[in-house]
Parts: C-alpha cells; sequence; structure tokens
C-alpha cells in the first residue's frame, strides 16, 4: 500500500484455492497492520502473541476460537485477542479480515 492513497480493505488482497494469504500493509516497531485471505477450511493453529491483537472481518464468516471459546464473527464484526492467551482461526466460508497488533 502506498501512503496517503485510499484503497479498498476488501479488494487489496484475494483469495487462494486451499491457501492462507497474507499482505502487510505496515510493520513498525510499535505494531503491523496485516490484511489475511483465508479460503474455506483454512485456518492457523493455536498459537499466542505477547501483545493484544484485534482482528477486523471485512468479508465472509470467521471462527475465533480464544482460550478455548469459539466465537463466531461475519462481515463488520471485530474481536480482541488478549496477549498471552492462546488463540486460533478457522474458516468457516472465504473470509478476509484485518489483524491489528499493536505493542
Amino acid at each position: 500500500m502506498k501512503n496517503s492513497e485510499k484503497f479498498k480493505l476488501n479488494q487489496a488482497i484475494d483469495y487462494s484455492n486451499g491457501s492462507v494469504v497474507s499482505k502487510t500493509i505496515t510493520k513498525k516497531n510499535t505494531g503491523t497492520i496485516t490484511l489475511f485471505a483465508f479460503d474455506k477450511d483454512q485456518g492457523l493453529s493455536e498459537h499466542s502473541a505477547p501483545f493484544d491483537a484485534m482482528v477486523n472481518v471485512i468479508d465472509g464468516n470467521a471462527e475465533i476460537i480464544i482460550d478455548k471459546k469459539p466465537h463466531l464473527l461475519q462481515k463488520g464484526e471485530s474481536i480482541i485477542m488478549p496477549a498471552n492467551i492462546p488463540h486460533a482461526l478457522n474458516a468457516v466460508e472465504k473470509f478476509k479480515m484485518l489483524l491489528v497488533m499493536i505493542k
């Protein structure tokens, strides 16, 4: 992405069959903003991060599991994954998300 130029989040990344695609929007010492596109039945296995991270679903539906509790999110919904708590993501259907992590 170019600074000072507008763009549409849902058009800034494409789906890829059977894959998870990511695109870094910005990466600084203070945090990152990353776009992801998940094909149906794809996901990220359980892991934790040292910082809070906010997920904003920009297309489709996702299951976000935080500390073993599932949360179903639809386009337009967001959730914060707390630091140092295990979480995972599953694509109920194809979905795109914006991940914001601030250190």
